[in-house]
């Protein structure tokens, strides 16, 4: 039925400002703002996402709401330290990131590595390293 047709994915933040500079200014993306305060979010390859005002209801993603493929996990995950990004920490039974914050999971055979951050609304991010 939709094999044929235009989709997007959309999200909610709490404010669009802040939005908007992150995903445009640190992230580098095209963002457009309309008169709603909706964000349109311009990815590679003709990709459209839209970041919607949801204010004080807003309640972050708890899982990760795009993944950004990087030829260079290490390289892409410097750079967003040096523009001020935190990386996620995790340490538990499945999942054990390093200090940089990458899970390493080419080296222990448990998929791809990948590095965790969030946005300003708190909703989860990554960069992913095409294997």
């Amino acid at each position: 039925m939709f094999k044929n047709t235009k989709a997007y994915s959309s999200f909610s933040v709490d404010d669009t400002q802040k939005a908007k500079q992150f995903y445009g200014d640190i992230l580098g993306l095209d963002v457009i703002e309309d008169k709603m305060n909706t964000l349109t979010l311009h990815i590679s390859g003709g990709a459209t996402i839209i970041a919607y005002p949801k204010g004080a209801d807003h309640t972050p993603a708890s899982f990760t709401i795009l993944n950004f493929l990087v030829d260079d996990i290490d390289k892409a995950v410097n750079e967003l330290v040096t523009r001020g990004v935190t990386f996620e920490q995790y340490n538990n039974s499945y999942l054990q990131t390093d200090e940089k914050g990458v899970f390493r999971g080419v080296d222990t055979g448990q998929g791809p590595n990948i590095a965790w951050f969030k946005d300003p609304a708190g909703n989860i991010l990554s960069v992913l390293e095409e294997s």
